[in-house]
C-alpha cells in the first residue's frame, strides 16, 4: 500500500520501495527505481507525482494498468537495465512494439522496429518462418523495390504457403456439458463448449489457425516444439474443422468420455460433462 503524502518533503516520494502492480490481471512486484529508470516513460510519470491519489489501483491496493500482462514482463526487463532480450523465435515483436509505444519507450521501440537487410529483403523480425522452413532462394528478394513487395515474398517462401506443406498431427480437445431429461432422445440439450485447446506443432498450429491461435498460456514457444496449452479464439468446432479443411489436415481419430455430473431429484433431467479429443493429420 502507498504510504500517506502529508508532510513529504521535496526529496521524498510518496510510494514505497517496493512496489506491487497490476497489468492486466497479472501481478508485478517490482522496485521504485525501476519503474521510474527511464525519464518521461509513461511509468516514469505515473509513479513520480507527489500523491497517488489518481493512480487506478485493484480490489487489494495494487497499482492497475490496463495493458497486456504478459507482454508487460519484457517492458519491466527493459526498464531494469535498458536491454532488450528476448526468447529464440519470438513470435510477439509487432504487439511488444505497441506496448512499448504506449509505455512511451521510444529506445525499445526502435530496437523492436523490422530492420531492412542491403537486398531489401525483411530481417527475422519481419518474417516469422521457422528456420528448417527458410528457402534458400532468399536472393530473389534483392530487387524488390517497397517494404509490402519484400514482405510478400518473404511470406511466399514458406513452405506451407506452397505444394511441400510438412506432415503431422494436430490434435483438437474441448470440454463440453449437455442435458437429458426423461427421454434422452427427445429432451437432449446438446453441447455447450467453453474451449477448443490445440495440440501439437508450434509451427503447424500458428500455420492453421494464425490469428484465431490464443498463444497467452504458451507465449514463448519455438516452432520445432509441441504445445497443450494454446487454444481457439473462438468456440465452433466446425469453424477449427474448416481451418483443418483448408490446410490439407484430415481426420484420422476420435475419442471422448462421459460423466453424470448432476442429477435433478424432481425432474430426472442430468448435467452430463465430457471431454473429446479429434485428432488430424496432414501428409
Amino acid at each position: 500500500m502507498a504510504l500517506p503524502d502529508s508532510g513529504i518533503s521535496g526529496e521524498e516520494v510518496p510510494f514505497p520501495e517496493i512496489i506491487e502492480l497490476n497489468v492486466g490481471g497479472q501481478v508485478y512486484i517490482t522496485r521504485y527505481s525501476t519503474l521510474t529508470s527511464v525519464p518521461d516513460s509513461l511509468l516514469w510519470e505515473m509513479f513520480s507525482q507527489k500523491s497517488t491519489k489518481g493512480l487506478a489501483r485493484d480490489t487489494k491496493g495494487r497499482f492497475f494498468v490496463d495493458r497486456d500482462g504478459f507482454l508487460f514482463r519484457y517492458i519491466l526487463d527493459y526498464m531494469r537495465d535498458q536491454q532488450l532480450v528476448l526468447p529464440d523465435h519470438f513470435p510477439e515483436r509487432g504487439r511488444l512494439q505497441r506496448e512499448a509505444e504506449f509505455f512511451n519507450l521510444p529506445e525499445l521501440v526502435k530496437l523492436l522496429a523490422p530492420k531492412i537487410s542491403k537486398q531489401n529483403s525483411l530481417g527475422d523480425e519481419g518474417c516469422q518462418s521457422d528456420p528448417e522452413d527458410s528457402s534458400p532462394g532468399i536472393d530473389t528478394a534483392r530487387n524488390l523495390g517497397s517494404l509490402g513487395a519484400a514482405a510478400a515474398a518473404c511470406a511466399s517462401l514458406v513452405p506451407g504457403a506452397m505444394d511441400g506443406k510438412r506432415s503431422g498431427f494436430i490434435t483438437i480437445g474441448y470440454r463440453g456439458s449437455y442435458t437429458l431429461g426423461r427421454d434422452s432422445h427427445t429432451d437432449a440439450k446438446f453441447r455447450r463448449v467453453a474451449r477448443i485447446m490445440v495440440c501439437g506443432k508450434t509451427s503447424l498450429a500458428k500455420e492453421v489457425f494464425g490469428e484465431t491461435l490464443n498463444e497467452s498460456r504458451d507465449p514463448d514457444r519455438p516452432p520445432e516444439r509441441y504445445t497443450s496449452r494454446y487454444y481457439l479464439k473462438f468456440t465452433f468446432l466446425e469453424q477449427a474443422f474448416d481451418k483443418l479443411a483448408d490446410a490439407g489436415f484430415h481426420m484420422v481419430a476420435c475419442n471422448s468420455t462421459g460423466t453424470c455430473a448432476f442429477a435433478h431429484e424432481q425432474t430426472d433431467d442430468k448435467i452430463w460433462t465430457s471431454y473429446t479429443e479429434y485428432v488430424f493429420y496432414r501428409e
